[in-house]
């Protein structure tokens, strides 16, 4: 079960308390006794960040407010506080916690949300020694916050969690069609439609890049449309949203190194499972917006049949393609989706993959890589919120000497340039299927943790949703 959060302004007796303060308030804490808050003094003048007193009956947690050189970072260190809060919760075993801020911000919602990540556990398929979290309900008590607020962050929040139970699910258990299924229960859960394409109508679709890459399959591809139209939308035109489902990527005949590459590919449907679960807090949230998510999902094996380096093929959009790279597979799926996406006449296009090894040696896990046309306003506006959420944005150029490395002497185009700018030259294959604006975030090096980061765990981070949603909600509001 996900962990609860919600709102409730009455504290009940002997509850367990995190309070937030600021560096210089800690005689103003008027649920302290006078030898506690002489000791919270004391604790402040030798630069403490977190203050425990133990009362027995229940245990208070004194968070104090980072300083930071901007907003948006002091919001950052809360929710790391949130994960050291986390570990203090651990060892006490507590089943809830309350947050008061007596800061006079919303500083409890930042603390909440790096708690709520923090406490995130994937024990699906272990049988024993699994140490489950105790903590199973956070609690916000602020009057300055109302509890639509909460609702709409533990819907968010929950969207990251159900995430990243899906890029955690091993290929085992997630087929293309697999995959299917378990949108089909999230959008039961959540309240959007699913149309989801077989192989066949992915044919009559003339779907060349997708049904290239699930040539080595012993498993179909599926073609899956996402849907959330609430009665109030906003917006004439639909928000279009793109998500790279590889459910396993081998490379194909251009096969993978294993370890630390193809071992964890399950992954590489990151991008796939981002944009469900911006659907799915959309439509948990009701948000005022026509959302559309398309995701193309295959693996990519080295079949008798499989796609071989030479081949050329033909796209949706009628685009000859010279596949010299088996393993640049996620941009010919992507492409076919993205001139799917032109009937839509859509207001903007974002595509979500795990796409390049060059994105993420440009930035390592730290940002997500961006280009795009939609113009210099609308990425603005998406770093603005990337700073926010703390899932930031760094946006490269599609200058149109990178497409003279993708120039072909067989086809319209090759899949692959050179050694090079390779998260540029992808995205510069995927600019040649679109005519509308349009945004493409590389999360190869944010999507997939080897090691614990903060509240952003191991393994799954769930990347992408909270960027995602929050800038459409801006939109909405």
């Amino acid at each position: 079960m996900p962990t609860q959060l919600k709102y409730d302004t009455s504290l009940a007796k002997n509850t367990d308390l995190a309070l937030i303060i600021a560096a210089n308030k800690g005689t103003e804490l008027q649920e302290l006794q006078p030898e506690e808050q002489n000791y919270v003094q004391q604790q402040l003048q030798q630069e403490a960040k977190f203050i425990y007193l133990n009362r027995y009956s229940h245990r208070v947690y004194i968070v104090v407010s980072p300083d930071a050189k901007t907003e948006d970072l002091k919001n950052e260190g809360l929710r790391q506080a949130g994960y050291s809060l986390l570990k203090q919760l651990k060892t006490d075993k507590s089943e809830s916690i309350t947050i008061v801020d007596k800061t006079g911000s919303n500083a409890s919602l930042y603390l909440a949300e790096g708690l709520y990540l923090s406490n995130y556990q994937y024990f699906k398929h272990k049988t024993k020694d699994t140490k489950e979290t105790t903590l199973k309900t956070i609690t916000i008590a602020d009057e300055t916050i109302d509890a639509a607020q909460v609702q709409e962050l533990a819907n968010v929040l929950e969207a990251v969690y159900k995430v990243r139970d899906l890029i955690n699910e091993p290929h085992s258990h997630q087929s293309a069609e697999q995959l299917s299924e378990q949108l089909e229960v999230l959008a039961s859960e959540a309240g959007f439609k699913l149309d989801v394409l077989d192989e066949i109508k992915i044919q009559s679709l003339k779907m060349g890049g997708l049904l290239a890459v699930n040539q080595g399959s012993d498993d179909p591809a599926t073609f899956n449309i996402l849907e959330w139209k609430p009665e109030n939308a906003k917006n004439s035109k639909p928000y279009v949203l793109v998500g790279k489902g590889v459910v396993y990527d081998t490379g194909g005949l251009s096969i993978k190194p294993t370890p630390m590459s193809m071992d964890y590919m399950k992954s590489d449907m990151a991008g796939a499972a981002a944009v469900t679960g911006v659907l799915y807090a959309a439509a948990k949230n009701n948000l005022s917006l026509h959302i559309i998510g398309l995701i193309p999902a295959t693996d990519n094996r080295p079949g008798g049949k499989a796609v071989a380096p030479g081949d050329v093929i033909t796209m949706h959009s009628g685009l000859t393609v010279e596949v010299l790279n088996t393993d640049a597979e996620g941009r010919l799926i992507l492409a076919d989706a993205l001139s799917f996406a032109k009937k839509y006449n859509p207001e903007l296009v974002i595509d979500l993959a795990t796409l390049t090894g060059s994105a993420m040696r440009a930035l390592g896990k730290e940002a997500l890589a961006a280009m795009g046309t939609a113009g210099d306003d609308v990425m603005a506006d998406i770093k603005k919120v990337g700073n926010k959420v703390h899932e930031r944005v760094v946006d490269f150029p599609l200058y149109d000497e990178y497409k003279k490395q993708l120039d072909s002497e067989i086809a319209d185009l090759k899949n692959i340039g050179g050694a090079d700018a390779g998260h540029i030259t992808a995205g510069k294959f995927l600019e040649a299927f679109t005519d509308y604006p349009w945004v493409h975030f590389d999360i190869a090096g944010t999507a997939y943790l080897h090691a614990e980061d903060s509240y952003r765990g191991k393994l799954a981070t769930g990347t992408g949703v909270r960027l995602v949603y929050n800038y459409l909600s801006s939109k909405a509001n």
